[in-house]
C-alpha cells in the first residue's frame, strides 16, 4: 500500500528507544555507541524518516559549539528536530521556592538549546517534589514564567503525561488551562497513563490531552507499568481516532518501549501509524 507523502512527513523518531545505541552524557567517548549527531542520518537511512526528537540524556553538552555541530549534522541529511524531550530532577511545584527556581532555570536552559538547534518546542518534565504533593497553583506559576521565556524565543513548551503522580493528564490540563498561554501545550503519550490506570480513565485522559496538544505526541503500542506484571496494550485506531476528532495536525513521534529489537519495532510502529493516518 502506498501512503501519502504528507502522512510520512508527520512522523518523527524519538531517540529515547535507542538509549542502548546512542552515546549520552553518561557514556565515555569512544565507547562504540552512536553519537546523537549521527542519529538523524541513521533514522533517514533505516526508516526513510527525516524528523527526529532527541532525548536530553543523549546530548553530550549544551555548549554552543556542540549544539551547532548537532544542528549542522541534522541539516546535512535534510532532517529536522521537531522537539526535545527533556528530563530534569527539580520540581516546579515544590514548596521550597529555591527548588522551583532551579526547575525553571533548568527548563530555560533547554529552551535556549532548542533555539540553537532549531527545535520548535521542548517537552519539559514535572518531577515529583520531595516536600509537597502535586500543586496546581505553584506548577502553573512556575510554568507561566517558563512559557513566557519560550515565547520570547519562539519555542513552545510541552507537558507529557509521563509520571503517574506528578504528570497525571488531568493535572496537566488544569495547569495548561490555568496558565492559558499559546506557548504551553500538552504532549499526549499513547501508553503512559494506560500503564498506570484503568482503560476508561486513561483514554479519557488522552482525550483531554489531545484537546490541548499542538505539535507533538508520542506513539507507543505497549508499555510496562510500574508493576512489571502490568503491560498496557494501546488501541492504536482508537487513539489515532481521538487525535483526529480533536483536529490534531502535529507530529507523531515513534517511541518503541516494548520488548524486542528497537529498530524492528520502530519499523512496525511506523507502518501502523501510516495505516492509521491514511
Amino acid at each position: 500500500m502506498r501512503f501519502p507523502a504528507a502522512a510520512r512527513e508527520r512522523i518523527a523518531v524519538a531517540s529515547y528507544p535507542f538509549r542502548d545505541f546512542i552515546a549520552g552524557r553518561e557514556d565515555k567517548p569512544g565507547g562504540g555507541k552512536m553519537e546523537l549527531k549521527e542519529f538523524a542520518a541513521d533514522v533517514s537511512a533505516k526508516f526513510n524518516i527525516k524528523k527526529i526528537e532527541p532525548w536530553s540524556a543523549h546530548f553530550r553538552s549544551l555548549d554552543q559549539g556542540y549544539l551547532e555541530e548537532l544542528r549542522v549534522a541534522v541539516a546535512q541529511v535534510g532532517g529536522a528536530i521537531v522537539n526535545i524531550a527533556v528530563d530534569g530532577e527539580h520540581s516546579p511545584y515544590a514548596a521550597d521556592g529555591a527548588e522551583r527556581e532551579r526547575a525553571m532555570a533548568f527548563s530555560k536552559r533547554w529552551l535556549d538549546a532548542a533555539t540553537a538547534i532549531g527545535s520548535p518546542s521542548v517537552r519539559t518534565n514535572i518531577p515529583q517534589a520531595k516536600d509537597s504533593k502535586p500543586n496546581m497553583e505553584r506548577t502553573a506559576e512556575s510554568l507561566k514564567r517558563v512559557a513566557e521565556y519560550g515565547a520570547a524565543r519562539n519555542v513552545v513548551v510541552n507537558l507529557e503525561n509521563d509520571n503517574a503522580v506528578s504528570e497525571d493528564p488531568f493535572f496537566l490540563v488544569s495547569v495548561i488551562e490555568k496558565v492559558n498561554s499559546p506557548w504551553l501545550h500538552a504532549l499526549p503519550d499513547f501508553a503512559n497513563t494506560l500503564a498506570a490506570y484503568q482503560e476508561e480513565y486513561a483514554y479519557k485522559g488522552i482525550e483531554e490531552m489531545f484537546g490541548h496538544a499542538y505539535n507533538i505526541s508520542h506513539v507507543k503500542e505497549t508499555e510496562v507499568g510500574a508493576r512489571k506484571d502490568k503491560i498496557a496494550h494501546v488501541d492504536l485506531p482508537k487513539t489515532f481516532g481521538i487525535a483526529k476528532q480533536h483536529g490534531y495536525k502535529g507530529y507523531f513521534s515513534m517511541e518503541w518501549d516494548s520488548p524486542g529489537d528497537a529498530y524492528q519495532g520502530t519499523v512496525g510502529l511506523i507502518e501502523k501509524t501510516l495505516l492509521n493516518l491514511a
